[in-house]
């Protein structure tokens, strides 16, 4: 069976924490601090590996832990990095939530590596909590905790057309005739059961990637027989083509397969009958007269031809028609955007405040004010100040936590500086 989802749990290591010592020297016998800081813990990130195609290695191992940071030692010595881990995964996955559902990265287009879960910082060393009142600090800084989440993963195939329809009506006897795809070919229902993709080479640079989408009944939409697993990948597709039996072999009504198929896209996903499509009445050297060749098309051009849906009689095995069919796809190819289709980011890991830890407003020396604190050092380490998503957190985070009241309080002007913890901006309203 294909493998094309998969449950996992993933968890970016904790930061070293820091060390408490002092220095201990022949003729010093009051020695300072020296205590170093702890490693940073291991990120966790996906990243694409072209020769994967499925998720099958997601069946056996279930659980994705990065290592911790090393702890700080003696003589200001900082604990080692932990290595991050890689997890490779085919393009076209998409991550998501496995609580909420939303998406966390698409990796496709040119996005082939993402860090999903940041490692804790290293705690810091006792050398540097010295002060002129406390000279000898006999405590460090804790290494902040790694991040942990359950994931689900989602392959959605990257391809520009996709064929749909019910099962053995001859979707990859077409795709095996036009591409470079050998998929199984039985007459039998569900020989399909994962997407193959083929090259469609058209000669003089024109060409596309056509996918055979498994065949679909109804109710497929509700997660009926193999429906659910199969219409993600459906998502990714310009241009979609219905290919029917127009011969009705096993008995079925060609232009109710196509209602229902078209019901079922539309309760799935409204927006893919947005997309242009195209029906192909296959297997018209299955019928006997002309007579009833006729018939059939002249039933499906005037109901699908005045919604924009034109039908090419063709036949997957003698080839007729094929040809006039895959020009029509190139031409509704180019009326379309060619921007890869990539998931938007939805989800984003990030701290949400705890009002119980402290922080602090003080001015520096050069007139910075200084922001810092465990709720500000918290915020930092979860945050992807990166992405759109996380610093418009980020924004909200100083106002919902009444950092930018604190800042006003302590005078703060448009333009001056505003640091914390090596981020330095300028404020403005």
């Amino acid at each position: 069976m294909f493998a094309d989802r998969a449950k996992v749990f993933i968890k970016s290591g904790k930061g070293g924490d820091g060390h408490v010592s002092f220095r201990r020297e022949l003729y010093v016998p009051n020695g300072g601090p020296d205590g170093g800081d702890g490693g940073r813990g291991g990120d966790v990130i996906f990243q694409v590996d072209t020769g994967k195609n499925t998720l099958i290695d997601f069946r056996h191992i279930h659980k994705y832990i990065a290592k911790d940071g090393q702890e700080g030692g003696k003589r200001r010595c900082h604990g080692a990095d932990a290595d991050d881990l890689i997890v490779k995964v085919p393009e076209g996955t998409v991550i998501k939530d496995f609580e909420s559902g939303k998406v966390i990265a698409d990796m496709s287009g040119d996005n082939k590596r993402e860090v999903i879960l940041k490692g804790g910082k290293g705690g810091l060393g006792n050398m540097h909590f010295a002060t002129s009142t406390m000279q000898v600090p006999k405590y460090a800084q804790p290494g902040q905790p790694g991040q942990e989440l359950w994931v689900q993963l989602e392959l959605k195939v990257i391809a520009d057309v996709g064929l749909v329809g019910y099962p053995n009506v001859g979707k990859s006897t077409l795709l095996s005739v036009v591409s470079n795809a050998k998929p199984e070919i039985a007459n039998y229902h569900f020989t399909t059961l994962n997407p193959h993709l083929g090259v469609v080479d058209l000669g003089d640079g024109a060409g596309f990637v056509m996918a055979d989408i498994p065949g679909l009944i109804e109710g497929a939409s509700e997660g009926v027989g193999l429906g659910h697993s199969f219409l993600r990948h459906i998502e990714r597709t310009k241009v979609l083509v219905h290919v029917v039996d127009a011969a009705s072999v096993e008995g079925r009504d060609p232009l109710e397969d196509i209602r229902t198929i078209i019901r079922e896209l539309e309760k799935y996903n409204p927006k893919l009958l947005e997309r242009p499509q195209v029906i192909a009445a296959n297997k018209m050297d299955a019928m006997y007269s002309e007579e009833d060749q006729n018939q059939v098309l002249d039933a499906l051009k005037s109901e699908f031809e005045p919604k924009g849906i034109r039908v090419f009689p063709i036949s997957a095995v003698s080839r007729q028609g094929v040809k006039e069919l895959l020009w029509h796809i190139n031409d509704l190819l180019k009326t379309v955007d060619q921007t890869p289709v990539v998931f938007e980011k939805e989800f984003e890991i990030q701290y949400q405040g705890d009002r119980s830890l402290p922080y602090t407003v003080t001015r520096a020396d050069d007139g910075a004010y200084v922001v810092e604190g465990p709720r500000i050092e918290k915020m930092l380490g979860y945050t992807n100040l990166d992405s759109e998503k996380g610093f418009d957190f980020f924004q909200k985070f100083l106002k919902n936590t009444g950092v930018l009241d604190d800042l006003e309080k302590a005078g703060i002007n448009e333009g001056d500086t505003v640091r914390m913890y090596g981020l330095e901006f300028d404020y403005y309203k």
